[in-house]
């Protein structure tokens, strides 16, 4: 009997797909074995299609997926062919021992946590809106949402996590995590993931949050994404993490589909605050561990403040923000917004061009690199919307724009926009709201 011949396998040849290179800086270029690819102008890639041997090195090394393989229909249908023929129960056989491995170990890991960041047993308001966000994930997982307590005497955070939608908590509650240390604290929570085992773990993006993630990631050896706008699962269980990528041009989508736990920070009001539910109950489990006091590097001396007395400011729980950007020309012009704010009990904030210019302070700025935000309302004063700004404050439940550019991004996001002037239309409007103070008989707002 004559022996069948073999089909090869036909490999393609790289293509780029329009509109999607970013010109990450040659990364295709300088993986190709054969030198198929050159870059043209805007760093953009150029394939010489005779050259290439489809090994696949470019499309696997693109961030923005912006090339792939092509097949001609002729190859393709020997694809389709070779498909059918393997079947379900070889596609099976072709799982390596690796893989099998691989899936093993993310089995093990069930469970959704939120750590629940607390500074002399005062929860910080990113964990409780943490638990929202943890409660949606873990009803997509069909799994336990989790609160992590440590600290010292702090039992009764215990009955607020319940309140705000958590299951079960993990407490540990010893004198030496009275004060936060990184080192008994990476030590606590790692020794907890090695024994319960999560499938994600998220953290405020705060200072505390932002150091002792990175250590917690570092020790277990897992991924971990700061500063995510959107948490989501896939059909695959893993957590897709989005955030802004490339100085906030574009959003990312960042998944750690081999390791466990998935671990994401979430910058403070991004996600937003669930319901108290007074009386809800879950389940406390006490940890005993606790590191000794000796073997900690570092010792609290002093606990000094960093608040600014009673003149601060807290401008990211503000409920009225009214922010001016580089249309305000100098800083004398932001007295216009001030007068403004004072009439509708707002504060005053401001885009990252305006601090840099030196016309506020850095605590009062909005956007990825300063506060993000969720007022009430949100108004934009000569602010021209770049995206920068408005991952900071997309999320406002109502955002006024005034701005002369009929064309500006910010009118995109805006749910009320005011072309024109902002110098002749923001007096206007203080002076009518004083106008309508006074016929109404109520006193002059204080400056805030």
């Amino acid at each position: 009997m004559e022996k069948k011949a073999k089909v090869k396998k036909p490999r393609g040849v790289a293509r780029l797909i329009e509109g999607r290179c970013i010109a990450c800086g040659e990364r295709c270029m300088s993986v190709c074995p054969v030198d198929a690819i050159v870059m043209d102008e805007q760093g953009a890639p150029i394939i010489d299609a005779p050259k290439c041997i489809g090994c696949v090195k470019c499309v696997k090394i693109c961030p923005a997926s912006a090339l792939e393989m092509y097949f001609t229909p002729e190859e393709q249908k020997i694809l389709d062919e070779l498909a059918k023929q393997k079947g379900d129960s070889a596609a099976e056989e072709e799982v390596d021992e690796e893989t099998a491995r691989l899936q093993k170990m993310l089995s093990a890991y069930r469970g959704v946590w939120v750590f629940i960041e607390q500074t002399d047993g005062e929860a910080a308001k990113v964990s409780w809106e943490l638990l929202g966000t943890g409660a949606e994930l873990a009803k997509q997982l069909k799994v336990e949402l989790c609160a992590l307590v440590i600290g010292s005497g702090v039992e009764p955070l215990c009955g607020e996590a319940f309140a705000y939608g958590a299951d079960k908590v993990y407490l540990l509650d010893a004198p030496v995590y009275r004060h936060y240390r990184t080192q008994p604290y990476n030590e606590a929570i790692c020794h907890l993931i090695a024994k319960h085992k999560p499938e994600v773990i998220l953290m405020g993006a705060t200072g505390l949050g932002r150091d002792l993630a990175g250590a917690v990631a570092t020790v277990i050896k897992t991924g971990l994404t700061a500063d995510c706008t959107g948490l989501s699962i896939d059909d695959k269980r893993n957590l897709m993490q989005t955030r802004p990528a490339f100085g906030g041009n574009i959003m990312a989508t960042i998944m750690c589909d081999k390791f466990r736990p998935q671990m994401a920070t979430v910058r403070p009001h991004v996600m937003a605050m669930p319901d108290f539910v007074e009386g809800r109950t879950g389940t406390v489990v006490r940890e005993d561990f606790a590191p000794v006091e000796e073997s900690i590097l570092t010792k609290v001396l002093e606990v000094i403040s960093d608040r600014d007395g009673q003149d601060h400011v807290d401008i990211a729980g503000a409920e009225f923000i009214v922010s001016g950007g580089r249309g305000m020309v100098n800083r004398e012009n932001f007295v216009l917004l001030q007068q403004f704010a004072n009439e509708i009990g707002a504060v005053v904030g401001a885009s990252r061009s305006a601090v840099d210019a030196g016309w506020m302070p850095h605590d009062r700025q909005v956007g990825q690199t300063g506060k993000t935000v969720r007022p009430k309302v949100y108004i934009a004063c000569g602010i021209s919307g770049a995206i920068q700004h408005m991952v900071g404050m997309q999320d406002s439940d109502i955002i006024i724009a005034i701005n002369r550019d009929k064309d500006a991004p910010i009118f995109q996001i805006a749910t009320y926009g005011i072309v024109g002037d902002l110098f002749q239309i923001v007096p206007a409007l203080t002076r009518r709201l004083r106008e309508l103070r006074k016929t109404a008989g109520r006193p002059e707002r204080a400056a805030s």
